[in-house]
């Protein structure tokens, strides 16, 4: 068989052409199947400290914990109306990474809930792996992903969820 692209005679049975990448088969179409990744909850992963610092939050306070990506483990704790999430060491949820923009994510306090909106970052902010154009109200148990960092997001005790 000859590659359609590059002319050279491949005597394999391959779908690519071993010299330039181009597909042999044409004429078939292709399938692509991703397995579904079946990870813990992050619940069934906390350590016995995160589980403590998680029933001691003071009232009208959440917490958010790195449980995948850089700095994972690290904890920050909102207990300001406003926090802001971000590239910049000014943030109170700092994250350095070149992923996060700036200033990325507002994390903010209504009445008796959280919420969280996209700051216009470049990446976007996901909630549940979903990405949010609008401000979301979180639960306990939610993960947030801005850029390569998912953070975890506890309000009061671990009996709450």
């Amino acid at each position: 068989m000859k590659c359609p692209a590059c002319g050279r005679e491949v005597s394999d049975p391959v779908n690519f052409c071993p010299y330039c990448g181009a597909r042999l088969h044409l004429n078939q179409e292709a399938t692509t199947v991703m397995p579904l990744v079946d990870e813990p909850t992050v619940a069934d992963e906390l350590t016995p400290d995160e589980i403590r610092a998680i029933e001691a939050l003071p009232a009208n306070s959440a917490l958010l914990i790195v449980v995948r990506g850089p700095g994972q483990g690290a904890r920050y704790l909102l207990k300001e109306d406003q926090v802001i999430a971000g590239r910049h060491p000014d943030n109170e949820v700092f994250l350095d990474d070149v992923t996060v923009s700036r200033h990325h994510a507002i994390f903010g306090r209504v009445d008796d809930h959280w919420t969280v909106s996209d700051a216009s970052s470049l990446n976007g902010t996901y909630v549940n792996r979903a990405l949010i154009s609008a401000p979301v109200q979180l639960r306990t148990g939610d993960e947030v992903q801005i850029g390569k960092f998912r953070l975890m997001f506890f309000t009061g005790s671990l009996g709450n969820r």
